[in-house]
């Protein structure tokens, strides 16, 4: 052991030999001392933010203290342990640092520091801020891809509001658990409880959870391949966000309607729609969206044969991902990152980076995500000219899709599958599942997905010597009875 290191050791030995010497009373006072001195270091004690349980309180207003905010809470719970202390100040103090605690750690991406103090904060409170300390810890899971977590919380927080009466919170706890639902595969769940949650913003006259609300059902919209209803949704939303000039949330919404015109094959507004909201988060130091909306960015330049932009962005994204510790969305961005690896010809690198997509999606519960990529991975397989292997995967993807409902993802996979039972010898399936993926793509506005299968679908049926599958039946029969 070196010297330093012998050190090190006998002085935490030391000083906790010391600590454990003094009488409990004292301890405790000397926590409290201790506090006190912090405080009076740090600028004083913090101001009180509005009630956890205010109708639509404003973001945590900064303090020096912030930065201590945690070991100030544990010196105050400690100069609460003498033998007969009931300290109701010392208390006060004590929910203060862990509230001014938890909203720090949520603005500084340190989610488990969050939820820890959200679970402590609850722990001391009733009624409907216990309620609300409840839902913050939920949303803080939601946000670090923990759905399937978050979901027994926000049953806790229904049930503490229920008890105390107070329906105030009521939408906001439902959007939560939608949002859990949505994210975990159960989609009519989902909506039915966004449905819910809209009405009771709408009876409590919150105009900024309305819009929030409106904006998480559009995406059910989106997924579910009701591309009209969640570009009226993300209006609804846009108009509301404006008129109570809400910028952060405004971000958020523009991003999403991107994704509607992204969806829809309008790429130069989709592009234009997602720069608008890049600025935006960059405006209102929003890091998390940032990197989502660089991911989507991605996305539209490797659609749009942009491939080393592709990369750029979607490194960046990935990067932040990482940073911000949004998990679910990494998985987004690797998946993302696979397929601009597949799109240069580094399919090798694709495969292991699909994987390790797959492994994050299934951790979190992303079942649309896991979906789409062993879609991927189905492609590849069949690309590199493992079939058998490929014809597997896509079993796996239309099992992931058809749980969350996403029609346009499926219809664009039926017809990728298509191409695998050709090259199996299979084509009487192959033009079933051709002609149910591309009825689904043209039902949906998909035409330009639909062209370039269409194309890939000749070239592969030219290959195997069959008629293409977009052929008139009658004339399939017939080429069919000659051969």
């Amino acid at each position: 052991m070196h010297a330093e290191q012998a050190y090190l050791f006998r002085h935490a030995l030391l000083r906790d030999a010391a600590y454990g010497l003094q009488l409990p009373g004292d301890r405790a006072r000397l926590h409290g001392l201790s506090l006190e001195v912090m405080e009076t270091l740090l600028g004083g004690r913090a101001p009180e933010p509005p009630a956890l349980d205010a109708a639509d309180p404003p973001p945590l207003q900064p303090h020096p203290t912030d930065v201590a905010a945690l070991e100030l809470a544990a010196h105050a719970v400690l100069a609460q342990q003498g033998p007969g202390v009931e300290d109701k100040a010392m208390r006060a103090k004590q929910e203060l640092y862990l509230r001014r605690a938890a909203e720090y750690a949520e603005l500084t991406y340190r989610h488990d520091v969050a939820i820890r103090c959200w679970q402590q904060l609850a722990e001391l409170l009733a009624g409907a801020a216990r309620s609300e300390a409840l839902r913050r810890c939920a949303a803080t899971l939601l946000a670090s891809g923990r759905a399937q977590a978050a979901g027994p919380i926000l049953d806790q927080a229904l049930e503490a509001m229920h008890q105390c009466g107070d329906r105030r919170l009521e939408g906001s706890i439902l959007d939560n658990l939608a949002s859990v639902y949505r994210r975990t595969g159960r989609m009519t769940e989902a909506e039915n409880t966004y449905a819910q949650a809209l009405t009771a913003s709408r009876r409590i006259q919150n105009q900024r959870l309305e819009a929030t609300v409106l904006g998480n059902l559009a995406i059910v919209y989106l997924e579910t391949g009701r591309m009209a209803q969640a570009e009226d949704a993300y209006e609804q939303a846009l108009a509301i966000l404006r008129r109570i000039g809400d910028r952060r949330r405004e971000g958020v919404a523009l991003g999403n309607l991107a994704i509607v015109y992204n969806e829809t094959e309008r790429l130069p507004k989709a592009e234009q729609t997602f720069g608008q909201a890049l600025a935006i988060h960059r405006e209102v130091g929003n890091r998390r969206y940032e990197g989502i909306a660089l991911g989507n960015l991605a996305s539209i330049y490797r659609t749009t044969g942009r491939l080393k932009q592709a990369g750029r962005a979607v490194e960046q994204s990935l990067a932040i991902c990482r940073e911000v510790g949004d998990r679910r969305f990494e998985g987004v961005a690797l998946g993302n990152l696979a397929n601009v690896y597949h799109a240069t010809g580094r399919r090798d690198e694709a495969e292991q980076v699909y994987e390790q997509a797959l492994t994050i999606h299934r951790e979190v519960g992303n079942r649309r995500s896991e979906g789409i990529v062993l879609g991927n991975l189905a492609n590849g397989y069949r690309d590199a000219g493992h079939p058998a292997q490929a014809e597997q995967t896509y079993l796996q993807a239309f099992a992931a899709l058809r749980d969350v409902g996403d029609r346009s993802s499926e219809g664009e996979l039926l017809c990728n599958h298509a191409l695998c039972l050709v090259a199996l010898g299979r084509a009487a399936q192959a033009r079933q599942a051709w002609q149910a993926g591309a009825a689904a793509l043209r039902q949906l506005q998909r035409l330009a997905a639909l062209e370039e299968c269409s194309t890939a679908m000749r070239q592969a049926c030219a290959r195997a010597g069959v008629p293409p599958f977009d052929e008139p039946e009658e004339r399939q029969v017939a080429d069919a009875a000659r051969s």
